[in-house]
């Protein structure tokens, strides 16, 4: 069993030219499927991945009906398709929203600092992830640099000040944050100082630079990621269509350095906790 907690797809009519202009914004980046749902199911078939979570991102204020419209039209129809919703920190009525998102049976949102311009521990987006907490909604969050960008608007002190702080407001002792790009790409060092240890779960997408470019990690980098915050909150996650998912996986069960237990709950055992099922 395998679950891939972070790929992205987008509508047939616009899937062509949205993968053209991220190419073009970030120029480090290559797609590996052709950005539809088709895409990705055809790529998970001939790579063994059971399910993969969609994260879709909100831009602009204004597009929230839009994207989870979307988004919760992949869900009804794809048995092995997740998508989670997306809200901008702009919007207004965010606590109706969320609890929309709750109600219409969505197990969490995706958040983009770097796309909203708006730093991690914003009071918006405090207030943002604190209702999510409440409602029991997960938040994954893009975490260090992005190379369409110049500035890192989620830093892992960043983050940890927000994890303590939600904490604090909420009372919450369960994990609610999800840490995308081994909890913050080109930024590691901090990473294990602000994020390991603490009261989040950490994805594994864009983390082995010898499959792409345009990250500064390693298999030992991973490697000690897992052993220091704990291989039971660390997630498998490709970052597709930014990574080509058959490769990601064969290299992830490569690893040395962790048991195969350990990668069982990498794959797929933390993901169903998580999302409340057995896949």
């Amino acid at each position: 069993m395998v679950i891939d907690f972070h790929t992205h797809v987008y509508p047939e009519k616009i899937a062509e030219r949205t993968l053209n202009a991220l190419i073009k914004s970030a120029k480090v980046v290559s797609a590996h499927t052709n950005g539809t749902t088709a895409g990705l199911l055809e790529s998970m078939e001939s790579s063994g991945i059971d399910k993969s979570v969609i994260l879709p991102v909100v831009t602009r204020k204004g597009q929230f009906e839009t994207v989870n419209s979307y988004a919760a039209e992949i869900n009804k129809k794809h048995k092995n398709l997740l998508s989670f919703g997306g809200i901008h920190p702009d919007d207004d009525n965010i606590k109706e929203k969320l609890k929309f998102l709750k109600d219409s049976g969505f197990k969490g949102i995706k958040i983009h600092p770097d796309y909203t311009g708006t730093f991690i521990d914003d009071e918006r987006y405090v207030n943002i992830i604190a209702e999510c907490a409440r409602l029991g909604l997960l938040v994954v969050t893009h975490a260090g640099a992005d190379p369409a960008f110049d500035v890192i608007h989620c830093t892992p002190e960043k983050g940890r000040a927000v994890l303590e702080k939600v904490t604090d407001i909420t009372g919450s002792k369960e994990p609610f944050m999800i840490f995308a790009h081994l909890g913050g790409m080109f930024v590691g060092k901090d990473v294990e100082k602000y994020l390991l240890g603490s009261n989040c779960y950490i994805d594994i997408s864009c983390s082995f630079s010898s499959l792409q470019s345009f990250c500064d990690t390693d298999d030992e980098d991973v490697v000690n990621v897992i052993k220091k915050h704990g291989a039971d909150r660390i997630l498998f996650a490709t970052d597709s269509p930014w990574n080509n998912q058959k490769e990601y996986l064969e290299h992830f069960r490569q690893l040395e350095g962790i048991t195969d237990y350990e990668k069982e709950l990498i794959l797929h055992k933390n993901a169903e906790r998580l999302l409340h099922t057995a896949c």
